[in-house]
């Protein structure tokens, strides 16, 4: 019988994990136990992807604040900086602020504009036009930026990000002032001392300040590296896609992840007889058509993959085929043609004009959306994806 499916994703309902659990048996029971209750069967080359939610929850990977701005403290010796292009969120900044504030005396902060790194916006394109403000060299004070545009609060969320972080400033009894400027060296009029907050333009933003006389430059990706009196840590990502967790907690990117995914493949192996593919995924790389955010706040999409899910598709353009290569062909002639030239792949592979429109993203990139996406973030219960014939062509039935 012809298949008549492509592609499924499916969330796998799983029981709510806590510290010290074991990861990998939580992964593979809840994938066995809801292949044998809808059922459905486990096949070669299936993905089962896993949030890196319960990634930190197992680790235990937090941080409180106090124990980051302990961080701080000892990398801003000053008691002051300059903090440049935070993204305008209350999970992803605000309780970071808070323990910088608590550990410094007086910051600069330096906002870029007319939206945050990941889409968030301070004001929109529309308003800036009919003000005539130049925002590719032009920098704005928080006064002149309230007098062209008074208060603009988030349209998702409906809060005022600048006074929200005067707010969280004001109760550690730090010191705050706002700048809006899209030249990162634009900080260097107020500090000397500077931490980018930026994700993934962050190694231009440190290269730039340094080269232009910075005395002492880090990125959130250089907190938290090490544990702080017990605390969790990234030796890789440091502070870059932690989560609030609770009002003075922090969960840190899971750190160690290649270990998890080796060992769930293999045990996968070991009861199944099939070879799964498995990847840890964080935020999807896809942008929101209405609010213009990109999702991408964690530095990287997958941390960890098993080694079939390196690299990108090659892909064939089945309308490019249809009309043009068997353009005289239809029905089952052309069905027949165009699944003989996929099994022929290997022949066609370097001739663009087949693969044209397909967009060369990471298999990774792409899996990690979909999974994101398939398991929200808010109530599904669903920290576990399993992923059905993504590397299936039209040739296979």
């Amino acid at each position: 019988m012809l298949r008549l499916t492509g592609t499924t994703a499916r969330g796998i309902r799983a029981p709510i994990i806590r510290e010290g659990d074991d990861l990998v048996s939580f992964v593979v029971d809840s994938v066995i136990k809801a292949s044998q209750a809808e059922p459905f069967e486990l096949k070669d080359r299936d993905v089962v992807a896993i949030t890196e939610a319960i990634v930190a929850r197992a680790q235990g990977n937090y941080a409180t604040v106090d124990q980051i701005a302990a961080d701080v403290a000892s990398k801003f010796p000053a008691g002051r900086a300059g903090i440049v292009f935070p993204i305008l969120s209350r999970n992803r900044f605000a309780t970071v602020l808070r323990a910088i504030a608590r550990a410094l005396d007086s910051l600069t902060m330096q906002l870029s504009y007319p939206r945050d790194e990941v889409g968030n916006a301070l004001v929109t394109i529309e308003q800036l036009d009919d003000t005539g403000i130049n925002y590719y060299g032009e920098t704005l004070t928080e006064e002149r930026y309230r007098e062209l545009f008074g208060s603009n609060p988030h349209p998702f969320t409906g809060v005022d990000y600048i006074e929200l972080y005067h707010e969280i400033c004001h109760s550690e009894n730090c010191n705050l002032r706002v700048i809006l400027a899209n030249d990162v060296r634009e900080i260097l009029r107020h500090e000397t001392d500077v931490l980018t907050c930026d994700v993934h333009s962050r190694q231009r933003s440190n290269r730039l300040l340094t080269a232009a006389g910075a005395r002492r430059v880090r990125n959130l990706a250089g907190l938290m590296t090490c544990p702080v009196t017990g605390s969790g840590y990234n030796a890789d990502y440091g502070m870059l896609g932690a989560k609030k967790d609770a009002p003075e907690l922090v969960k840190l990117f899971p750190r160690d992840c290649d270990i998890y995914v080796q060992q769930i493949q293999q045990y996968l192996r070991e009861l199944t007889g099939k070879e799964i593919e498995v990847m840890i995924y964080g935020d999807g790389a896809f942008r929101d058509p209405v609010g213009q955010i990109w999702e991408l706040a964690d530095p990287v999409v997958s941390p960890a993959f098993t080694a079939g899910l390196q690299g990108k598709p090659s892909e064939i353009k089945l309308k490019y085929l249809a009309d043009n290569e068997f353009a005289n062909l239809a029905g089952e002639n052309l069905e027949r043609a165009v699944s003989d030239f996929i099994g022929d792949i290997d022949r066609h592979r370097d001739e663009e004009s087949f693969s044209l429109g397909t967009t060369p993203r990471r298999i990774t990139d792409i899996l990690g959306s979909l999974a994101d996406l398939t398991s929200g973030s808010g109530d599904k219960g669903t920290p576990i994806v399993h992923i059905q014939g993504y590397f299936d062509t039209y040739a296979d039935q």
